[in-house]
């Protein structure tokens, strides 16, 4: 069967509009962090932002449970091919087998000490692989980029905040 031209056109808008409507729809629901994730997540902040966060408990967790939400805002923004990719890593930061051979971390990460996680980081930050300092990266840059971006934590580093009155 021939389509026409009236046809043609009209199922080339209809495939566009299904394809951006699926494209909005999986913007929108963005692949929330499982509770192991954050337990993972929430390990790895507590050692990475070891001497900025505050020593009060509540206080800490609290503080923590933002970046988390961060992560998972940063996650959430970037490309699906990337997404996939830190879905990949995260995924295997939580199976118990995989923490132990790459992260060294026998416990789990709840119950993880500040030093245990360090040591892990440290040994990722400075592998020979570059496939782990890539990770060590990855992870790096996401905490960070969620804890500075947080407008509570630019006095310390002296930033006043994006510029204001010129839009």
């Amino acid at each position: 069967m021939i389509l026409s031209r009236r046809q043609f056109i009209r199922t080339g808008l209809a495939g566009s509009l299904l394809l951006s409507l699926s494209g909005w729809l999986n913007a929108a629901g963005a692949r929330r962090l499982s509770i192991a994730e954050r337990e993972m997540l929430g390990a790895l902040c507590n050692a990475m932002l070891e001497g900025m966060l505050p020593t009060d408990p509540t206080l800490r967790r609290r503080l923590v449970a933002l970046t988390v939400d961060g992560v998972a805002i940063e996650v959430a923004g970037l490309s699906l091919a990337a997404q996939k990719e830190v879905g990949e890593l995260f995924g295997l930061l939580v199976l118990t087998p995989a923490r132990l051979l790459l992260a060294g971390v026998g416990q789990p990460w709840h119950a993880a000490s500040v030093a245990e996680v360090s040591e892990f980081l440290q040994s990722w930050r400075t592998s020979r692989l570059s496939l782990l300092q890539t990770a060590y990266g990855a992870l790096h840059d996401l905490t960070f980029g969620a804890w500075y971006a947080r407008p509570d934590t630019w006095e310390a580093i002296g930033y006043p905040g994006p510029p204001q009155g010129y839009f």
